[in-house]
């Protein structure tokens, strides 16, 4: 029998920046303090297991993004970063899934 992953819903609901989104992100995944809220810090925490939450340490990390359109809409550069350190993280580390969803 196999455990799912652990749960994380990152909505970016109302979020108009990167800060903005930073913020996010680290509430959600309850990063730590030192948390650097710029692109090769997230990079890094996503593929660092030993700083997810406790829960996904050993099942996993699933994380559902949602409410993310505003700000892809307002902010298309930063959200292509965004998108693109989701993906190659997801691809380094086997343990993690981001996923997008579809509202």
């Amino acid at each position: 029998m196999t455990t799912s992953p652990h749960l994380v819903t990152l909505d970016l609901d109302g979020v108009a920046d990167k800060a903005g989104l930073m913020d996010r992100i680290a509430a959600a995944l309850d990063l730590p303090g030192w948390f650097g809220r710029n692109w090769d810090a997230l990079t890094d925490s996503l593929r660092d297991p030993s700083v997810w939450p406790p829960e996904a340490v050993d099942r996993g990390l699933l994380i559902v993004v949602t409410g993310w359109r505003g700000y892809a809409r307002t902010r298309p550069d930063e959200w292509e970063t965004a998108r693109r350190v989701f993906t190659d993280a997801s691809a380094d580390e086997p343990a993690l899934t981001v996923a997008l969803a579809l509202q």
